[in-house]
């Protein structure tokens, strides 16, 4: 029994030197999450976004970024948090998704940007298990940074397969 719980051990040990890096943080209410840097493709600021009728509800329109129409998602509705009203901090971040083959271009609505971090395997820890009523396949691990706890996020998991389409679809239709 105990060399199986070594080899968890070194299985857990060797993901969190995996998912090791840089992470772009930010917060939806009082928590902080985090994404890989690399999935960043940058940080704008809030903008007017064009409803899309018979979206999903979390997702908030479209924005014309550079010529380019990319639907932008409000995370605190998908994530099921309590909306708040826009201020001056609250932005969107850009990010690059899978789909398929493809590379889905979408932004994400977050309350504040913090900063970037520098996380090592050391200080990330597997998600917590909730039991199967609560999928948490689209969070890579827990981040221990000082005395706070960052939940890194898997963007390409946030969104259901399904709801990836009904996105990418969204901007093609705009």
């Amino acid at each position: 029994m105990a060399q199986g719980t070594g080899q968890s051990t070194v299985s857990e040990d060797a993901v969190a030197r995996a998912l090791a890096g840089k992470y772009l943080t930010f917060k939806l209410g009082s928590e902080e999450f985090g994404l890989q840097i690399l999935k960043v493709q940058e940080i704008i600021k809030m903008m007017d976004i064009t409803r899309v009728p018979r979206t999903p509800e979390f997702v908030r329109g479209v924005i014309n970024l550079r010529g380019k129409v990319i639907p932008v998602i409000e995370l605190r509705q998908k994530f099921q948090m309590e909306t708040m009203a826009t201020t001056d901090k609250t932005c969107v971040i850009v990010v690059q998704v899978a789909h398929g083959d493809n590379r889905v271009t979408m932004g994400i609505i977050v309350d504040e940007v913090s900063e970037v971090l520098d996380i090592g395997g050391d200080q990330i820890e597997p998600p917590p298990e909730f039991g199967t009523a609560v999928d948490t396949a689209f969070i890579l691990g827990m981040g221990k940074v000082a005395k706070k706890v960052i939940m890194l996020l898997d963007v390409d998991k946030v969104l259901a397969g399904s709801e990836l389409g009904a996105v990418a679809s969204v901007a093609k239709a705009a």
